[in-house]
């Protein structure tokens, strides 16, 4: 029974209150059940009573006097006492504790999945990394996060579309071109060039691909490296991300943007909410009236459009597809961009609290030896995303990137992503879904089965070290719901850890198969059924993250 069941118990207690004149209130929205601190208050606790005290009128204490009876009724619990000043400590009976081994075998990879965010339909943007250069180590915590997220979103029951934005249009890209040309003449970057030995080899490729470009007019040839040099450049950080494991369903060039028109009609439908002002030649957004801390140009005084008029066509463009809610992920020397992009969507009409998210990420460094790891052997002043996985492996890289809260700068320490040993947290995780897969394949080995789900005799896993650890099982579904409720991927690796402890702690305790001579029994079969369902949700966990989860170390 997991904590979603036992809600369930709960709030039809609730409603057998209401329907017999008990309790005058609502069935809340939600019930948070919980495991307890200390395992003598219980098994679940819940503070429902607390919840529903002020809408009953009556004390919290006297609403779950109410609840604590017909919850005890229901199947599986052995009993609801009421504790403290109104909180509902649940003791269930051995079997509805053991039936959840079963209960994930059965569901096997939808373990853990919900309808929790069921019908909302989401555009996630992330990485969106300029094409004038490899994806940094800064874009690759996005690469990571914003992947991990799509997961959880869709293992919560949303509808998410994950879209890279191809900034193709602009000042950067005339810099990027020029350090190309550069490199292809032999001459000097310009000063506000890109540097590195990866421009020198785009550079080269293009003349592979274009052997005569230096030898066209000026504007062709500038045409040509423009148009060859940021496609090799996107080819190859789509490579990069691809074998990093995050892929997208949408890469979005802002170019179409300039050439279908779309950035004059953002600025006529600005301008019909009456939102579009002139001054001193430019036409300007009044964001101010929305919370802005200034009024935001959309068409500079020389005719030119501003970075924000292409974010205003952008959205516009994401809503009139059909998503409910935009979320864009930045990092944070983009902090400042929160205000100017919530009010404009208030511009076009929208609730920003509802049609827009944007999450700031911080900073991350890479370290060996205890200090940082500053220069990169392709991009020369920035390290990169290449650089991240030569450095500690895919595996290792995306875990430590999930793991940290993604508002709190991190520093990657080379040394311990690569040690084989408990204190690397990707490796504890990963050896701990080898052990199940060892105990598996001994039995399968030995030939000693399972069993059919009907011979499954749950009241058998009653060892402390099996309540315990099917207590956590328990937590998953739930872990994972408020991890994409909350935006916070880092709450499955934390899980995952401590449902690795608890499972060696498990395996330390309670021997599964039967010694040299002996043979087996129903208890070895239930414990195996829990094996298995250590499994397969150190498995799951572990593929919400993008990480693999191997049979053997």
């Amino acid at each position: 029974m997991t904590p979603a069941d036992l809600a369930a118990v709960v709030s039809d207690g609730i409603r057998t209150a209401i329907a017999s004149g008990r309790l005058s209130t609502e069935v809340p929205q939600e019930i948070h059940v919980e495991r307890p601190r200390h395992r003598g208050h219980g098994d679940y606790s819940t503070n429902v009573a607390l919840q529903l005290a002020k809408p009953a009128g009556l004390p919290a204490r006297a609403v779950a006097e109410v609840l604590a009876p017909l919850v005890s009724a229901a199947a599986g619990v052995a009993k609801a006492e009421v504790a403290g000043p109104g909180f509902l400590n649940i003791t269930l009976e051995s079997a509805a504790i053991g039936a959840l081994a079963r209960d994930i075998v059965l569901a096997g990879a939808a373990y853990g999945r919900s309808d929790r965010l069921g019908g909302l339909r989401l555009n996630l943007e992330f990485v969106s990394a300029n094409p004038t250069g490899p994806v940094h180590i800064g874009g690759a915590r996005w690469a990571v996060v914003g992947d991990v997220l799509a997961r959880l979103l869709e293992a919560a029951g949303a509808d998410v579309s994950r879209e890279y934005y191809f900034n193709d249009a602009g000042v950067q890209i005339d810099r990027f071109v020029r350090s190309l040309l550069a490199a292809a003449h032999g001459s000097p970057v310009p000063d506000d060039g890109y540097s590195g030995a990866y421009v020198e080899e785009i550079a080269a490729a293009v003349l592979r691909r274009r052997p005569g470009a230096l030898d066209l007019p000026e504007s062709e040839r500038y045409a040509v490296f423009r148009a060859e040099g940021t496609q090799l450049m996107f080819t190859e950080i789509k490579t990069s991300l691809a074998a990093f494991g995050t892929h997208f369903d949408t890469y979005f060039n802002e170019k179409d943007l300039h050439d279908r028109g779309d950035l004059d009609a953002a600025v006529a439908r600005l301008r019909e909410g009456g939102h579009v002002f002139e001054d001193e030649g430019a036409v300007w957004l009044r964001t101010t009236d929305f919370g802005d801390d200034k009024d935001r140009v959309l068409v500079k005084s020389d005719g030119t459009w501003t970075y924000f008029t292409a974010d205003c066509a952008y959205y516009l463009n994401k809503r009139s597809r059909g998503f409910e809610r935009v979320v864009i992920m930045l990092g944070a020397d983009h902090a400042g961009y929160v205000g100017r992009m919530r009010a404009m969507a208030a511009c076009f009409g929208d609730d920003p609290d509802r049609h827009l998210e944007i999450l700031i990420g911080q900073l991350v460094n890479l370290v060996k030896d205890g200090r940082p790891v500053r220069m990169s052997k392709r991009a020369g002043t920035v390290l990169t995303l290449d650089d991240l996985t030569e450095a500690v492996g895919v595996d290792a890289a995306r875990y430590a990137l999930a793991r940290a809260s993604v508002d709190a700068m991190i520093d990657l320490d080379i040394d311990l992503l690569t040690r084989q040993s408990n204190d690397n947290p990707v490796y504890y995780v990963q050896y701990a879904h080898t052990r199940p897969c060892s105990v598996l394949r001994r039995a399968a080995e030995a030939g000693i089965g399972k069993g059919a789900p009907e011979d499954f005799d749950p009241a058998l896993l009653t060892h402390g070290r099996e309540v315990d650890l099917l207590g956590v099982l328990a937590e998953f579904p739930q872990v994972v719901a408020t991890a994409a409720t909350l935006r916070e991927p880092h709450r499955v690796a934390y899980y995952l850890e401590a449902l690795a402890g608890t499972y060696h702690r498990f395996y330390d305790a309670c021997r599964v198969l039967p010694r040299t001579g002996e043979a087996p029994d129903a208890r070895t079969r239930a414990r195996l059924w829990l094996t298995e369902a250590s499994r397969l949700v150190l498995h799951n966990g572990l593929q919400l993250l993008g990480v693999s989860a191997p049979e053997r170390m």
